[in-house]
């Protein structure tokens, strides 16, 4: 894709004015593909509150619950997070870690200790107030011995958690963290009441702007409007419904036909299609969101670098960037760390597509050909099941045969992710160095999904931790990052632009790039137009 054509898909998404398009395709030397009626598509009208939302979503399984210790997808977060709850921290559209349920918070000199003060009238669904304990218990919950949080990990430098009766919650850690704050923006950690220090997960009870009024896992959920949310005006609809499709075509036709009023995962081959319909708006966001096919580090022939490093030769990003993702979004290198976020470097070499490489990586291991099997289904990452099958056309030349093996997508992140040795899967990113190599990349990590484990990568996150920002934290992210391209066990296909499509009948002001689907908050800071 072009440049042009994506200012010009920018502007039919309503992300762009007539001004700025006009601006940005004057740069590039050329406007003669815009039309006058394209315009109108570009204005938003005037938030107003009322009517039912109905959202068609490419996720959600039948084992789904609405336990925080895990949300596998963007479902069960959508659903745990972006309707029914809030967090003490939350990312703004700069990739700040601001306040939510919290009013502001500190930390001490030495980064070791961190209070965060609750805003005054908050209240649960039900209308008790919330109260610090009920943080201290929700924050514990997903730190006690039987706890199965993909959080868990990230809590670990927690030593002490206590709640003072002015409304404050202090957190003592065991080694001082500048970026504290992000991690307890995690969408996990939502807060719920409690009694006795013991959470109410079950009812899903909590601080957001929708109350629950049904929910069948892998179908739908239904919420009305919390009359007593927080922020002010908000939420603009009387209601929502989260829909469960992951057939993309399904999905598309249910937008087409009015069934829903927004879908995600788009099928990028016929976004230009869609694109011309009249009452469809098509928004494209960049942000820190990637596409990888993730290798068991401790399953063979995975277990190998030399095979890793082969098969991180042996695709052509190019090929499914251009021809799967139809140009939306960059290359990867096998670097997690999107180039906006601080401290961003690019590894050398960069793993371009060369089988001749590939080969010499595998003659490394002893080796003069591979098998291997590659678990995808239509849930991993829209595309991936295409993106498989080029990457068996580029691997077979480098001696390299992937199966590729299409997995149901109902259970595919309970029975395939962090199971089978090579599969399909996302990653939303995050906009610190920390907090995305706390979450992904750790040795313990609950979602490290290539099972990596390096002590001397470990010793580098924990001592970079405590740094003050400057030139001795850059340089050990950038060490950090080589070793996560050279070592690491996901091959990052690309990072992916955000590509969404929903009806004329909802519209929305400016939108957030992390968390995807507008920081997950589509139900509420989205109206009818």
């Amino acid at each position: 894709m072009s440049d042009f054509e994506k200012w010009k898909a920018l502007l039919l998404g309503g992300a762009l004015n007539r001004r700025d398009f006009l601006a940005g395709a004057a740069a590039l030397a050329g406007t003669a593909g815009l039309s006058a009626g394209l315009a109108p598509r570009a204005a938003h009208a005037e938030p107003k509150r009322g009517g039912h939302m109905r959202l068609g979503l490419g996720s959600g399984s039948t084992n789904d619950t609405l336990n925080p210790w895990n949300y596998p997808d963007a479902f069960t977060t959508m659903l745990g997070y972006g309707c029914l709850g809030n967090c003490l921290v939350e990312v703004d559209a700069e990739g700040n870690a601001v306040g939510d349920l919290a009013e502001s918070f500190a930390a001490s000199d030495d980064q070791k200790t961190w209070t965060f003060r609750l805003r005054e009238g908050l209240s649960f669904h039900d209308g008790r107030p919330v109260r610090a304990e009920d943080v201290v218990a929700s924050i514990r919950f997903h730190m006690t011995p039987e706890s199965t949080s993909a959080a868990k990990s990230l809590l670990a430098n927690i030593t002490d958690i206590t709640a003072t009766e002015a409304g404050e919650v202090v957190f003592v850690l065991g080694d001082g963290a500048t970026d504290f704050p992000y991690f307890l923006a995690t969408v996990l950690l939502v807060i719920m009441p409690s009694e006795g220090g013991v959470v109410d997960w079950q009812s899903g009870i909590r601080t957001g702007p929708f109350v629950l009024e049904e929910f069948e896992p892998g179908v739908r959920a239904k919420l009305r409007r919390f009359e007593g949310y927080h922020k002010p005006g908000l939420p603009y609809a009387d209601s929502c419904e989260l829909l469960s499709i992951p057939d993309t075509t399904a999905r598309t036709n249910a937008l087409l036909s009015g069934d829903v009023h927004y879908v995600d995962r788009l099928d990028m081959r016929t976004l230009g299609l869609l694109g011309r319909k009249p009452d469809i708006r098509i928004l494209n966001i960049p942000g820190y969101a990637h596409y990888y096919f993730s290798m068991l580090n401790d399953v063979p022939p995975f277990d190998d670098p030399n095979v890793r490093m082969a098969l991180k030769y042996a695709i052509d990003r190019e090929d499914i960037l251009a021809k799967v993702l139809q140009g939306y979004g960059s290359v990867g290198n096998d670097n997690p760390i999107a180039a906006s976020v601080k401290y961003a470097v690019d590894p050398q070499p960069v793993h371009s597509y060369d089988p001749d490489t590939a080969r010499e990586w595998l003659k490394k291991s002893g080796l003069e050909s591979l098998t291997v099997d590659l678990h995808v289904a239509e849930v991993g990452f829209p595309g991936c099941i295409d993106a498989a099958v080029l990457f068996k056309e580029h691997a077979a030349k480098a001696g390299i045969d992937i199966n590729v093996i299409r997995e149901p997508s109902d259970g595919y992140w309970d029975n395939v992710w962090l199971k089978k040795g090579f599969c399909a899967t996302y990653s939303d990113g995050r906009p610190s160095c920390d907090w995305n190599f706390s979450v992904f990349y750790a040795a313990d990590a609950a979602w490290n999904d290539s099972r990596w484990k390096n002590a001397e990568f470990d010793a580098m996150l924990a001592e970079g931790r405590a740094l003050p920002d400057g030139e001795e934290r850059a340089a050990l992210y950038a060490k950090m990052q080589d070793l996560v391209q050279k070592d690491g066990g996901n091959i990052i296909v690309a990072f992916n632009d955000f590509v969404c499509a929903h009806s004329d009948a909802i519209d929305h002001g400016a939108v957030v790039g992390f968390p995807l689907s507008d920081g997950y908050r589509i139900t509420s800071r989205w109206w009818f137009s």
